[in-house]
């Protein structure tokens, strides 16, 4: 657990302060860019899961230990209730990890989401029919949770500005690793006959575990999140660290200085009171009020909802069953392969998007773009492809078919580039520090109850024995995502390039979201609390250690 002690010297502390809004923040090393771009290794939890569970239900000793020895597939409610439990674990995980974060402190949070989601697996690994399967699903389901969400946290407070963008996008080019991963055990284990087809890919999620909780220990904790607990000494220590510098350094004390005048600044605006007040203070302001806390908790949960509406998971989850059901496949578990290296191989490339055109461009074609290859899956598969096929079931139309898969190919590429990352790098931005950890958690929650919704209803809508859409389901996930190049322009504010504390300002402002990317700070935080001889007033610095607020 984080050292949350007051300095006993608190009253003596004194930190340089500036009115330069490009003077905020200290430069960084490449040893401190590393230690941000660790963290973003949780990512391969989320994306190896939802890689291995797709492959593994399309694998006929795993189809045999749940259904049977005669079964050929999964029946869809065994399919449904397999991939959503998970979700459904993680969406309260995810809640309740924002108020875990505040006590004990963002590292240690994650590396408690690793210890529960260990268990969660070796429940899973264990297990030889529905039951025991489902319960460590869901087990590890709160460590997924836990993970999800305070990584995005931890990374957003300790990144820098310029870059954080791409930091944070590495996140999901950790998922995309995690899936393809997953897709080449499941691959190399589809054969087997006994239950180390299904148990390998499970057991192997531990070392991701392993390597993301020890890798932590050797990490500092948020800055900001001993800010908001009122220990400044340990607040500027840890500062020092992600940045590579010393720790008296006048850019450290600069940065820790701005962090401290906006939390005052928030801490007027957001009074703290009690458990339930602090939960309530996420879901205040008027709507019409682009600063508003409920207009932010809103935009934080509203584009985790609308990432899971442009139908990726659909592919990732349910590409196997899907291809397989569609009898026109020869060998799904290769298309699911080449899918995940599509998905890998494309999310670097938003590293530079995020930060050279910024979040809302990123998100509006990336939109666009989905939008057209998911209307072109679905023309050509009820017209001649997928749909369409003899009475052996053989593809009338081959062409048309890879076709098909080319432009579901296409449509992983405009996802991984853009609404892949963009969306979790958005709600590591929104929220002010009193409520950040809380905003970030229902946003996250908010991802995974979506999936879990998505996860539930899909094997209805795809199933052989259910509705049996095949290429009719593009037609949903096509006017979702025309919902989300919609959302995209009215809805998401530009960040990019702009410290947490200088979003928060932009947003306090008011400043529409089509005109924010004109937006330029004109004043810091500390400036406005005071600065005398180049230093933050000292009633400040005392205050924040006086009035520190904790759970």
């Amino acid at each position: 657990m984080a050292d949350l002690k007051a300095p006993h010297n608190a009253n003596k502390i004194e930190l340089a302060a500036t009115d330069d809004v490009e003077r905020i923040e200290a430069p960084v090393t490449w040893r401190a860019y590393l230690m941000c771009v660790f963290a973003s290794f949780g990512g391969i939890f989320f994306g190896y899961d939802s890689g291995y569970i797709g492959g593994v239900q399309g694998m006929t000793y795993f189809i045999h230990t749940i259904e049977g020895q005669n079964a050929k597939a999964l029946t869809s409610s065994h399919s449904s209730l397999i991939v959503s439990i998970l979700s459904a674990g993680t969406f309260f995980g995810a809640i309740i990890a924002g108020d875990i974060s505040d006590w004990i402190g963002r590292r240690s949070t994650i590396i408690l989401g690793c210890g529960v989601f260990i268990v969660g697996v070796i429940l899973q690994t264990a297990s030889a029919g529905l039951g025991l399967l489902v319960a460590g699903r869901l087990i590890a389901g709160f460590g997924v949770g836990f993970v999800s969400a305070i990584i995005i946290l931890y990374m957003a407070e300790i990144a820098p500005r310029k870059v954080r963008g791409a930091i944070v996008s590495g996140y999901q080019f950790c998922i995309t690793i995690g899936l393809l991963l997953a897709a080449c055990v499941t691959y190399g284990t589809e054969n087997y006959t006994n239950s180390g087809s299904y148990r390998i890919p499970i057991a192997l999620q531990m070392l991701w575990a392993l390597i993301l909780a020890g890798g932590l220990f050797l990490l500092p904790e948020s800055p900001r999140f001993f800010v908001k607990k009122g220990n400044l000494d340990a607040a500027r220590s840890a500062l020092a660290r992600v940045r590579g510098q010393p720790i008296h350094s006048e850019f450290v004390e600069t940065e820790l200085s701005e962090i401290i005048a906006n939390y005052e600044y928030e801490r007027q605006v957001i009074p703290q009171s009690g458990y339930f007040g602090s939960w309530l203070n996420c879901f205040k302001g008027s709507l019409g009020d682009a600063g508003s806390n409920v207009r932010r908790t809103i935009l934080g949960t509203s584009i985790q909802m609308m990432q899971q509406w442009t139908g990726v998971n659909f592919v990732f989850y349910y590409s196997t069953p899907f291809l397989k059901s569609t009898g026109v496949i020869s060998n799904p578990f290769l298309i699911s392969l080449v899918f995940t290296a599509v998905n890998v191989g494309s999310t670097p490339l938003s590293f530079w998007i995020v930060e050279r055109f910024g979040r809302r461009p990123m998100l509006f074609w990336g939109a666009v773009g989905m939008a057209v290859c998911e209307l072109i899956v679905l023309v050509v598969g009820v017209t001649v492809g997928f749909d369409k096929q003899d009475a052996n079931g053989a593809p009338l139309n081959l062409s048309a078919v890879r076709a098909q898969i080319s432009f579901i190919a296409i449509y992983i590429f405009f996802f991984a580039t853009t609404w892949g990352p963009a969306a979790w790098v958005v709600i590591g931005e929104t929220f002010p520090l009193p409520i950040r950890s809380r905003g970030v958690g229902l946003s996250t929650a908010s991802n995974w109850l979506w999936n879990c919704i998505i996860a539930t209803i899909t094997p209805y809508l795809v199933g052989e024995d259910k509705a049996n859409l095949k290429s009719k389901v593009f037609a949903l996930w096509f006017a979702l995502c025309f919902c989300c190049i919609v959302y995209a322009y009215f809805i998401v504010p530009e960040t990019k390039g702009l410290s947490l504390e200088q979003v928060d300002q932009m947003l306090s402002e008011g400043v529409k979201p089509w005109q924010s990317a004109n937006w330029k700070p004109r004043t810091t935080y500390a400036a406005e609390a005071g600065i005398r001889d180049g230093k933050l007033e000292k009633e400040v610095v005392q205050h924040a250690e006086d009035h520190a607020t904790a759970l």
